[in-house]
């Protein structure tokens, strides 16, 4: 036991919580004013395939960083425009910018770089003691979108807008406006999750990197009840279960299921929680300007 839960472990519990930490923050910004945020796994894999091929270019991985940020964002503004101005399904829009981000990043792969499926190594963001900085910014930006939330008048017309649209247009409030910003942070944030991926824990764009993670921010945004604090705790109890697997490779258990215990431990956690967990009233429905 002391083998296995050892400070190596609580460090690589922490690096494997990032990208959920702040994919989920994103997922919160746009929920929390009514949007469904489905997109985020393929928001995450466009942000880390952005990172991934500056740093090649300019050999400076914080401008990597700001691609990916901004790139996400582009492909969240397109996800925002389907769902919110023509009013499409959103979990419909959300898959289909899933899976345009990882037919697209394969065949930008083979473009930019003449490959299959893999980048070559670039220049990675540089470590400030055991962590990128990434690392240590995301409790920071679970700092700030509390106090966004909960503690601005902003974040009050976010809630406003995903609890009572009608209503919050009744006294002035913008309720498009309100969607378009949070599914764009959504998408920012996203695409700094995919950045620490890609250039943060690794050096390379793989295909198909992401691994189902914005699927599990998405869990972790959940179980953590729509709250940056909640999905904080959620995403490193997912974190946990990230490292675990890590560490139990090698350990004679078929890698098939070290492999799953990630997945099956979301699967547990949502099974036993989401019923007690209420969404915001008007997620998922479309507003129309009367």
């Amino acid at each position: 036991m002391g083998t296995i839960f050892d400070i190596a472990f609580l460090m690589a519990t922490l690096r494997a919580a990032t990208p959920l930490i702040i994919a989920a923050l994103g997922g919160i910004f746009a929920e929390r004013s009514g949007v469904i945020n489905l997109a985020l796994e393929g928001k995450m894999l466009t942000g880390a395939f952005a990172a991934v091929v500056v740093s090649y270019y300019t050999s400076n991985p914080w401008l990597g960083v700001l691609a990916a940020v901004l790139t996400a964002a582009g492909m969240a503004f397109i996800y925002a425009v389907a769902s919110i101005k023509y009013r499409a399904n959103q979990v419909v829009s959300g898959v289909a910018i899933n899976m345009l981000a990882a037919g697209l990043t394969v065949f930008l792969v083979q473009v930019f770089f003449g490959t299959a499926g893999m980048s070559p190594a670039v220049t990675r963001l540089p470590n400030l003691g055991p962590f990128t900085p990434i690392v240590y910014l995301a409790p920071l930006l679970v700092g700030m979108s509390f106090l966004i939330l909960y503690r601005t008048p902003w974040g009050l017309r976010i809630r406003a807008v995903g609890e009572h649209p009608k209503a919050a247009a009744t006294v002035g409030i913008s309720v498009i406006n309100v969607r378009y910003a949070c599914v764009v942070i959504s998408g920012m944030l996203a695409g700094l999750a995919g950045a620490h991926l890609s250039i943060g824990t690794l050096s390379v764009f793989v295909r198909d990197m992401t691994a189902g993670r914005g699927f599990v921010a998405l869990a972790a945004m959940i179980f953590g009840k729509w709250h940056p604090l909640g999905a904080l705790g959620a995403a490193l109890l997912f974190g946990f279960s990230e490292a675990l697997q890590m560490r139990l490779q090698g350990g004679g258990i078929p890698s098939q299921l070290i492999q799953a215990v990630p997945y099956i431990f979301t699967m547990i956690v949502l099974a036993g929680f989401v019923g007690r967990a209420t969404a915001p009233a008007a997620l998922g429905e479309p507003f129309r300007n009367e």
